[in-house]
């Protein structure tokens, strides 16, 4: 369903989440080259693999709690499992690009660097477009449309159940009390 705000109204509200979700993805891109440098005497793969799991680990707390920190939460372990799985779908279209261009269309890393680096920005730029919005879409679910959900959404369930329990008339209090009474008296 089409939304009701105009275009740049819509773009006005996406650019922050964007411009986050951009410095996020840059700092761990570094953040992946550094760690994959300084474990490539245990090997490539290894490296790899414990810089792609450093890294999303911390993009995802990076998301969740920046870029991302005006919508809804939901289990972690729902979350972080989708965030891992569309990363690595994007893995797999930045490696796709670079196979196409080595076994499509013949480059080399000898002689075709410059459109090897290329061909690598080309599917960086596409998996990044796909998880921006499988991360919006489907991992960090829509912001509350109501402002009293929203300032709901922020508070901590402590601070929540404080506040509705200072707020309660009392009532809530004496239907605790009556059920405590009746588990006891039931043992």
């Amino acid at each position: 369903m089409p939304s009701a705000l105009p275009l740049a109204e819509r773009l006005r509200h996406l650019a922050p989440e964007a411009l986050a979700f951009g410095a996020i993805g840059a700092a761990n891109t570094l953040l992946y080259m550094a760690i994959t440098w300084a474990l490539l005497p245990i090997g490539a793969v290894k490296a790899s693999v414990v810089a792609t799991v450093v890294t999303t680990t911390l993009a995802y707390l990076a998301n969740r709690y920046w870029t991302y920190r005006k919508h809804t939460r939901s289990a972690l372990r729902r979350e972080y499992t989708l965030f891992f799985g569309f990363n690595l779908v994007g893995m797999i279209i930045q490696s796709g690009a670079v196979t196409i261009g080595k076994y499509g269309f013949g480059l080399t890393e000898e002689h075709d660097e410059m459109l090897f680096m290329g061909v690598t920005l080309l599917g960086i730029a596409v998996a990044t477009v796909f998880r921006f919005w499988a991360y919006r879409t489907f991992v960090f679910l829509k912001p509350p449309v109501d402002h009293h959900e929203a300032a709901v959404v922020d508070l901590d369930a402590v601070a929540g159940l404080a506040e509705l329990s200072a707020e309660a008339d009392g009532s809530l209090d004496e239907e605790l009390a009556h059920e405590i009474e009746a588990q006891r008296r039931a043992v």
